[in-house]
Order: C-alpha cells, then structure tokens, then sequence
C-alpha cells in the first residue's frame, strides 16, 4: 500500500506542530495537554468552556481533564466560574497570566504562516475544515465549529441568537469554537 503525497504531508505538519506545542509547554513548565487546553479556551465560547466539552474536544477522559485543570488554576493560569444559571456547571476562564502564556505560541506561526499564502490560504482553510469534518464523523466523534457558521446560528437584525438553546448570544461568542455546532445542510 502505497501512502498519497498528501498523508506524508499531514504527518509531517503535524510532527512539526506536535514539536511546536512542547517547546511552547516547556517554555512555561507545562507538558503539551496544558498548552492545548489553553489554547482552546481561549477560542472557546459559553457553550465549549466547560471540563466535559474539553474531555470532548482532546478525546481525553474527565480525570485527566480534572488534573490537567488542577495544574492550570494552581499555577493561576485559569479559574473556575460557577453557571448562575445551572447549580453545577463550572465555565472556565483564562487569567492574563494564561493569556500570556499563549503570546508568541505556535498558534501565531501558524497564521504567519497562513497570511502570507494569498488567497490560496483560505482555499486551503476550507479543504481542511471538510477534511477534519470528515474523519470526525468516521470516528464517531462530536465537529466542534464556529458558532455563526453553525445551522443553528439565527442572526436577526445585530441580535444573534442559537436556534438550538433559544440563548441570545454576544456577538463576541460568535466566532468561537461551539461544542453545539452543527455542519449546514450541503446546498
């Protein structure tokens, strides 16, 4: 069996950011798990910065979730914030210091990088993204998405609103990652 050009080329890329997030964990006295979970809720919205929707996002189980949370709140890089809404839901929330953590990381090469593609990048962006979708359904795992580019995103008049949970939403919570997303409907 031979392996398509593009394979090699996905390994390799992700060798390379495999690399980049330990030399960015390391930098700051983390393992790479730390780095991922704060980088993710940085992107996060109220929906996905929640322990289970990460246990959810990495593949990882609810105890290493709760160690990995442990590390980062010791260490004063996240703080657990109670749902006035729901007695035990817990949002979680970086500090500045976990917002510096994230300066300079692999995240920011990575959009260099992407930047200086012209306009092939965002071709490339969509390539991916079906790519993604379409592994995360032979795995049986849950997408993820952007919230407005959701099927249940309603945006009415500057007032965005989920078709799912009828929540208003902040136009902010918009362009962050939803563990609720939903792929439109293939026209």
């Amino acid at each position: 069996m031979t392996t398509s050009q593009t394979a090699l080329l996905l390994e390799r890329l992700g060798a390379l950011l495999q690399l980049a997030v330990r030399e960015d964990a390391a930098r700051h006295g983390l393992l790479p798990i730390h780095i991922q979970v704060l980088h993710y809720l940085a992107r996060a919205n109220c929906y996905s910065d929640l322990p289970i929707a990460i246990a959810e996002y990495f593949g990882i189980t609810r105890g290493t979730v709760s160690q990995t949370l442990s590390v980062l709140e010791r260490k004063g890089f996240l703080v657990r914030m109670g749902d006035p809404h729901h007695g035990k839901r817990v949002h979680l929330r970086l500090t500045a210091a976990g917002e510096s953590v994230l300066q300079e990381s692999w995240v920011e090469r990575v959009e260099q990088a992407m930047e200086g593609m012209s306009a092939g990048g965002t071709a490339l962006q969509g390539m991916l993204r079906d790519l993604l979708s379409a592994l995360q359904r032979m795995n049986g795992q849950r997408a993820f998405g952007i919230c407005r580019q959701c099927v249940h995103f309603l945006g009415e008049s500057g007032d965005a609103r989920c078709g799912l949970t009828g929540d208003s939403l902040v136009i902010g919570q918009t362009v962050r990652i939803c563990r609720e997303w939903t792929a439109p409907a293939a026209i």
